[in-house]
């Protein structure tokens, strides 16, 4: 029978075609390693690796070996991480890489909630643009990842975690204040501070604008920031107006500038929770996203008492 611990050394030892480093890599002796692998050589009953002096280098029985030894370790971490969890032991380190509305706004409260119920995990917080978050994803070095922008992945599980609205805003002695709404094309006089491209509020407002027939590039933009508290503080100023999400509205400046309505224009944005389907979840990791998917948590019920 193959032992799982003699694939994650031939792993090891094909990943750095080096058993001193291998040995280093897995706080071994390279003795110990080197036995390991003639043992599962004998066990297959062929060479792995071709030995020259001090290099190696797979043989074509190692490189056939080496995706299914790794799907093999990886079927074994899982196993253990859910049995762990069916001991409800949950620790670890957790790493969240996300965009910035969901770490700034959303996942304080997420994360308050889950360290409080599991106080031996350690948890990080990636706040980065919605490529390198998916990238942080794909690699492994990130557990979960939250973003305003679904990005279909055949690998990454993605649940819409939460929809929340965008709205303009304005500074409280705006003329506009003193109305019940105004018309969408009162939008071409305003001076407008506006998110950059490649964010997922910018395109929210650009696809909304444009089912109405009005082409973004139509507003008199003054000023692009790079984040949306940015431009919350930007409006306080009496800089100009801008969109930003209900939550940085509500929980930032909701006393120093004023929510103006659009007739015939409503516009809401969803945030995504993603996870990969191909890599072992730790214990850590089912428990937050348990958490983040329960309708009734206690943190999501607090970020939705900020929404309409």
């Amino acid at each position: 029978m193959l032992d799982t611990h003699q694939l994650r050394v031939f792993l090891a030892a094909a990943e750095t075609l080096n058993f001193s480093q291998a040995a280093k890599h897995l706080h071994m002796s390279q003795p110990s390693v080197t036995q390991h692998i003639r043992n599962l050589e004998t066990h297959f009953g062929m060479l792995l690796f071709l030995r020259s002096g001090r290099k190696i280098s797979l043989t074509e029985a190692g490189i056939t070996l080496l995706p299914m030894a790794r799907d093999l370790v990886l079927a074994a971490v899982r196993a253990d991480e859910m049995m762990d969890t069916l001991k409800e032991e949950v620790y670890g380190y957790l790493w969240i890489a996300c965009t910035t509305t969901p770490g700034k706004y959303i996942l304080p409260s997420l994360m308050a909630d889950f360290l409080k119920k599991y106080p031996k995990v350690e948890a990080s917080i990636t706040v980065t643009n919605r490529s390198d978050a998916m990238r942080f994803l794909n690699e492994g070095q990130a557990q979960i990842m939250l973003s305003s922008v679904f990005n279909y992945h055949p690998d990454i599980e993605f649940y819409k975690f939460i929809t929340e609205p965008l709205v303009l805003i304005v500074p409280k002695n705006h003329p506009w204040t003193r109305r019940e709404s105004i018309k969408l094309d009162e939008l071409r006089k305003a001076n407008m501070i506006l998110r950059e491209h490649s964010a997922g509020s910018y395109m929210v407002l650009r696809d909304g604008l444009a089912q109405k027939g009005f082409d973004i590039s139509d507003l008199h933009k003054i000023l692009t920031l790079g984040n949306s508290e940015a431009i919350a503080f930007a409006v306080q100023e009496g800089v100009g107006v801008g969109f930003v999400s209900m939550l940085v509205a509500q929980r930032i400046v909701k006393e120093q500038v004023a929510i103006v309505k659009i007739d015939d224009l409503e516009l809401s944005q969803d945030i995504y929770i993603g996870q990969h389907r191909r890599i072992p979840s730790t214990s850590a990791q089912v428990a937050f996203w348990k958490i983040a998917i329960e309708p009734q948590s206690e943190a999501l019920l607090k970020i939705k008492s900020y929404l309409p």
